[in-house]
């Protein structure tokens, strides 16, 4: 910092781990920037957000305003996907400063003409940077304050927007401030931010009863767009190794026709970028992901880095495995389980340069046949190191590609992938049910510093995990739970037909399904329906007409003295659209209590009464600022979707 540089500039939000991450935004959004900026004396301060797309040549700049005690806000409009870079200028705005105190001298009675050749000084300053057609007029306000004979005007002329604007358009930059260091965002389309996920295994698709195809898959692709889901996910695609092959239930053998677990990848047949050939061809793969287009949904698949024993990298490549003394590989365990079925890849091993540059190109394989969706297997188990790097490469081969974290494990390695790059992660939401959890689960989400990195995607259940509460549930469990889900945040997902056919049984004792499809094919009633798949279809329907649910971090609970209720607004960025949820979340019981729902939330004046419509019955009610009764009953319908709306 120069000596001349009077303006401190510090404690800019976001700024994750100190610039080494990226800050995230969506295309299209707002991004909003903060910091504490002051300096010594009485003169103005103006500052502004410089910001541009690394693909960009030039800088473009947004004002920062003050909100209060030198806090300063501003945002500018991400317009692309890819990273942008940003930092702060400020400075001294002496011209700014002279136009704020002129009246004040006027009213002191302070000699004008010297003041206004003083104004002329600043008039002279903008020369220097003011373009062609601006040069004419400042030359004529350079004249006119010079000119004594027309001092009213030229009082005029310097109090008013004339002089202002050019003040905001040509800053005196000479003595400014800049911030240490230059911040990133990383910018994704909107389903990063906004997505509706449904799981299900193909080889599970067929009517029959017989090995599930793509074709088969495709067969059900109206049913799950008719449900209002926008994202279809697929666990691993690719060819099965028999090498200490899986069984039923996770049995350590499996007999001769079993099909093993997809994740136990590799075989005679290949690796990460080949086909199951029961599922089919590449050819029927690429019609899966057209069909997924045509249906308005989008395919994800699963990018699982580990191995089965027959993996063509096995002999290919032995140095990216561990190999025992005793000359044999080792497979994967977590004392005390075993996976004598799966290889982990020794991201160790001094061959890493060419093992990273392979494992890439599985991911632009597949986004060259495209898909532009990954769920991501497990990344707690491989370097952060190599998901920054990975994530990277790839956005820069194709920015519109989403990763999501499948991490449920410590807080900190969750939050470390999300920095490093994932779009969205899995979350702890599967185990969070009482309304103290549920609440301080939401309040970190949405009021840390996480919500500047890690976009939450809430699953109701997964093809590895039937959550206790579902076991024991009854249907308001499957419903609440769902409900939660789909409004808390904007990234949800269900693991079909398990979820919406409310599928319970368990291995005893864990929260695995018994007979998953993990070990085994199963057959489905695919034509059948409920009153939870009624709900689901219409409560997607309701977030894709409602922005308030696009989003999650404007989000606010609401004060409801019922250990058994839950309340919580969402609006949107424009303050137009705002919806209040309120759900029971007792299974068994009807629940009342009184919603406190402030005039100052819903930006509506004190004492003005307003309609809240229920959305899914269609019902109106007349509500004011302050507690109104509400009364649910899990039997019927456990909760309210209500849109706040002027009273007509």
């Amino acid at each position: 910092m120069q000596g001349t540089q009077r303006v401190i500039i510090e404690k800019i939000t976001p700024d994750i781990d100190a610039g080494r991450f990226a800050a995230k935004s969506v295309k299209g959004q707002k991004f909003t920037v903060e910091a504490d900026i002051f300096l010594d004396g009485h003169d103005l301060i103006s500052a502004r957000i410089e910001y541009k797309h690394v693909s960009d040549a030039n800088w473009s700049f947004s004002p920062l305003f003050l909100l209060n005690n030198d806090r300063w806000s501003g945002n500018f409009i991400t317009s692309k996907t890819g990273f942008y870079e940003y930092t702060i200028r400020a400075w001294v705005d002496h011209a700014a400063t002279w136009q704020y105190e002129l009246p004040k001298r006027i009213k002191d009675g302070q000699d004008i003409n010297m003041q206004l050749l003083i104004g002329v000084s600043h008039l002279e300053e903008m020369m220097n940077s003011a373009i062609k057609a601006d040069l004419t007029a400042i030359k004529s306000a350079i004249k006119l304050l010079k000119d004594k004979k027309n001092y009213t005007a030229a009082v005029e002329f310097s109090l008013g927007s004339g002089f202002s604007d050019l003040v905001n358009k040509y800053p005196f930059l000479k003595h400014a401030s800049v911030f240490n260091r230059q911040l990133f965002v990383l910018v994704d389309r909107k389903t990063a931010d906004f997505s509706t996920w449904y799981s299900l295994f193909p080889r599970s698709t067929s009517a029959t009863g017989a090995h599930g195809t793509f074709k088969d898959t495709i067969a059900l692709l109206p049913r799950i767009a008719d449900l209002g889901f926008d994202v279809l996910y697929i666990p691993p695609i690719h060819p099965i190794g028999f090498n200490h092959r899986k069984g039923k239930n996770n049995a350590v053998s499996a007999n001769e026709n079993e099909p093993g677990v997809p994740y136990a990848i590799g075989s005679k047949d290949g690796g990460h970028k080949d086909i199951l050939k029961e599922l089919g061809t590449i050819k029927d793969f690429k019609e899966l992901v057209q069909a997924t287009k045509n249906a308005g949904m989008e395919l994800a698949m699963d990018y699982a880095l580990q191995c089965s024993p027959d993996h063509p990298y096995v002999k290919q490549n032995p140095q990216w495995f561990r190999w025992r003394p005793d000359g044999s590989v080792q497979y994967a365990e977590n004392p005390p389980k075993k996976y004598q079925d799966i290889l982990p890849i020794n991201f160790e091993c001094d061959d890493w340069v060419n093992l990273w540059e392979e494992l890439k190109s599985i991911l632009i394989y597949w986004v060259d046949h495209g898909v532009k969706i990954f769920r991501v297997d497990n990344p707690h188990t491989k370097p952060f190191i190599f998901w920054e790097w990975v994530i990277a490469e790839v956005k820069n081969y194709d920015s519109e590609v989403l990763f999501l974290s499948e991490a449920f494990t410590k807080p900190k390695v969750m939050q470390q992938l999300a920095k490093c790059g994932f779009s969205q992660s899995y979350t702890y939401y599967t185990w969070r049910n009482s309304k103290y959890e549920l609440m301080e689960y939401m309040t970190e989400l949405t009021t840390s510093e996480m919500k500047n990195y890690f976009r939450p995607n809430f699953w109701t259940n997964t093809h590895d995990i039937n959550p206790y509460i579902l076991q024991a549930g009854n249907e308001a469990t499957f419903l609440t739970r769902f409900f939660m889900a789909a409004t808390l945040t904007s990234n949800y997902g269900i693991f079909g037909p398990c979820f919406e056919l409310m599928e319970k049984d368990a291995i005893p004792g864990k929260e695995e399904y018994l007979n998953s499809e993990k070990y085994e094919v199963r057959q489905w009633d695919w034509k059948k329906s409920n009153k939870l798949m009624y709900i689901i279809k219409m409560i997607n329907k309701i977030r894709k007409e409602n922005p308030a649910l696009q989003q999650t971090n404007n989000f606010e609970w609401c004060e409801i003295k019922n250990d058994e209720l839950l309340a919580y607004l969402k609006y949107d960025d424009a303050m137009q659209n705002y919806v209040l949820m309120v759900v029971n979340i007792n299974q068994t019981s009807r629940q009342q209590g009184f919603v406190n729902l402030p005039s100052s939330k819903i930006n509506r004046e004190t004492g003005v009464a307003f309609q809240v419509h229920d959305l899914i019955t269609g019902s109106k009610y007349t509500w004011n600022d302050g507690n109104n009764y509400v009364e649910l009953d899990p039997n019927a319908l456990p909760f309210h979707l209500f849109r706040i709306e002027p009273l007509i």
